[in-house]
């Protein structure tokens, strides 16, 4: 069985950069302040893997998490 990929924000981390959102917008939402956090439950959807480490990689806050099931 193939491992599932989470992203998680850590929100006192997120800072507002957006850089996941616009990188990967399938995966990340953001709130009334311009803040991230993972769309839905943070599970990432078969073939874009390569986006959440990408989101993860380019956030300058740190702030991404991606883990796996």
């Amino acid at each position: 069985m193939a491992e599932r990929l989470k992203v998680h924000v850590d929100p006192d981390k997120c800072q507002g950069h957006a850089r996941c959102k616009a990188l990967a917008p399938e995966l990340f939402e953001l709130d009334e302040y311009g803040n991230a956090h993972e769309a839905g439950d943070g599970t990432v959807p078969a073939g874009l893997e390569d986006k959440a480490w990408l989101a993860k990689s380019n956030c300058p806050e740190i702030a991404i998490d991606v883990t796996e099931e």
